[in-house]
């Protein structure tokens, strides 16, 4: 039978969990009563599923003994008709159960936060943020979801050192979480007289828009500094304390806000990214242990790795992690993005089922 040790891992688990789902002192920690709440009922359609293959296989295998020892003409048609009909069923349920193994990821349902920055290059680079963004936000507005700024830092002649926002609708982080990572441009700077081609790199971090059942944060390992936001060049913008830095202590992470004119809503920007690098911290110590047990791996992981090319010159659009080539570079800039991230999803599907 298909996926036998499997099962037996499963049958497993969803005895444990059963038992814990059942104790009731696992009630009073909401987060992890609603996630082996959640994991129990996936376990539960994957048994039903694996019970329906073995119904429909052991009456395939019932029809070919019958076949085997029956003379009667009328009964063996009848169960040659029955085999024909229940193969097509069983190919159904079985690529239905291959569905069902790949561990469902419920940050996928969640909304993202996004953030791109410059790396290597200067300007150059700045710009490519620029452009990123656009791409971004056209492939968004494709999607009928929504964008939301939570800030930026332009460099006063259309780029942007950095930007994040946040991207609200229908599984938002499953589609964009395969963006993070190094992407580098190819392509000759405005201010290149000689007609050289430059190499510079941005990265983009996207994170699963994190909530209090998500993210328990305690008030006393948060630092918070306000301060007069300033804009490009140091003016001022605001004549009150109205940026915001928060510094989570146990983890050193820190954020900063400065974009509204308003102390509370800066903070509460700044909460919302906190909470969303903690939580994507966690995410990526959990894709960091599964990898090191599978050789591939498209996920989160390693935010520093060079993911994507974008070649000007030769209007060429290369994702190394799947060697996905596409010579329409206007057009993915355009937001026409949908090929990629659908490669990668699939690509993402066959590791968790091989592995």
């Amino acid at each position: 039978m298909i996926y036998d040790d499997k099962m037996k891992a499963i049958q497993k688990e969803y005895g444990t969990l059963k038992k814990k789902i059942m104790d009731t002192s696992n009630m009073s920690d909401q987060r992890y009563y609603r996630k082996i709440s959640i994991r129990f009922k996936e376990l539960e359609e994957i048994k039903n599923c694996h019970k329906q293959i073995k119904k429909i296989e052991k009456t395939i295998s019932d029809n070919q003994e019958l076949i085997k020892s029956e003379n009667d003409k009328e009964l063996l048609e009848l169960a040659q008709t029955e085999i024909e009909e229940l193969k097509p069923k069983l190919e159904e349920k079985i690529e239905e159960l291959k569905e069902l193994l790949v561990p469902k990821d419920p940050n996928n349902k969640k909304d993202a936060i996004v953030e791109i920055r410059a790396g290597t290059g200067g300007e150059e680079a700045a710009l490519f943020v620029a452009d990123l963004y656009r791409m971004y936000s056209y492939y968004i507005d494709k999607q009928g979801w929504k964008v939301t700024e939570i800030s930026s830092s332009s460099t006063g002649t259309g780029g942007l050192k950095e930007i994040i926002f946040s991207v609200s609708g229908k599984k938002v982080f499953g589609s964009l979480r395969y963006e993070s990572g190094v992407h580098r441009v190819q392509r000759v700077p405005e201010t290149e007289s000689s007609g050289r081609v430059h190499t510079s790199a941005v990265s983009v971090a996207v994170l699963p828009e994190a909530d209090d059942v998500d993210i328990k944060l305690n008030q006393n390992d948060l630092k918070i500094d306000v301060y007069r936001s300033s804009g490009h060049g140091g003016q001022s913008v605001n004549t009150t304390d109205s940026a915001v830095r928060i510094t989570h202590e146990p983890s050193g992470v820190v954020v900063t806000c400065q974009d509204e004119k308003s102390q509370l809503k800066n903070k509460n920007k700044a909460m919302k990214v906190l909470r969303s690098r903690l939580l994507d911290m966690e995410i990526s110590k959990q894709e960091a242990e599964r990898a090191a047990k599978r050789k591939s791996q498209v996920g989160t992981g390693d935010r520093s790795a060079k993911i994507r090319t974008y070649n000007f010159p030769q209007s060429r659009v290369t994702d190394h992690r799947i060697n996905l080539t596409s010579y329409n570079l206007d057009n993915i800039l355009l937001g026409e993005i949908a090929e990629f991230i659908e490669a990668l999803k699939l690509k993402h599907k066959e590791d968790e089922i091989q592995s």
